[in-house]
């Protein structure tokens, strides 16, 4: 009988914020990981997660995601989280600096892309440096992803 890998069988984690994708160019992205207790990294394995609201903030130096939804780990006692509290996210100096030189620029600001875990079963965030869309560029891309539907009904059809 053959050995199954470690954490087979499970759902994979992969929350994406699609919002941001059509809010947002991407200029850059980064990987991170993030400070979390033990309820919340049970309640992210159960794929209990929302990226909708969140954002990240510059405080001292220090990177953090603001409102980023984990809901209550169902069997957690008196210990359980908060769900939208805070919370620091780690990434290398030279890549903190870099990220907030930028962000005082005109118009860029950090968007939390894509929550999942790793190989090693750490959450990671994937974020982005972002620059706004302007209304015709929603239009476009509305329009381009109305081509890629049709294109791939006509597809189906022959």
């Amino acid at each position: 009988m053959a050995k199954q890998k470690k954490g087979a069988g499970k759902t994979p984690v992969n929350i994406v914020n699609r919002r941001a994708k059509f809010e947002y160019s991407f200029l850059d992205t980064y990987e991170a990981g993030m400070s979390l207790t033990g309820t919340e990294i049970k309640s992210i394995r159960s794929n209990n997660a929302n990226l909708s609201d969140a954002y990240c903030f510059f405080e001292g130096g220090e990177l953090f995601i603001k409102s980023m939804f984990i809901g209550e780990y169902e069997n957690g006692n008196r210990q359980n989280h908060e769900t939208r509290r805070d919370r620091k996210l780690l990434l290398k100096r030279a890549e903190l600096k870099r990220l907030d030189k930028r962000v005082k620029e005109k118009g860029l600001t950090i968007v939390p892309y894509r929550l999942y875990l790793n190989e090693r079963g750490y959450a990671k965030i994937e974020i982005a440096l972002a620059q706004g869309k302007k209304v015709y560029d929603k239009r476009e891309s509305i329009k381009e992803k109305d081509l890629k539907r049709e294109m791939s009904r006509a597809k189906k059809l022959f």
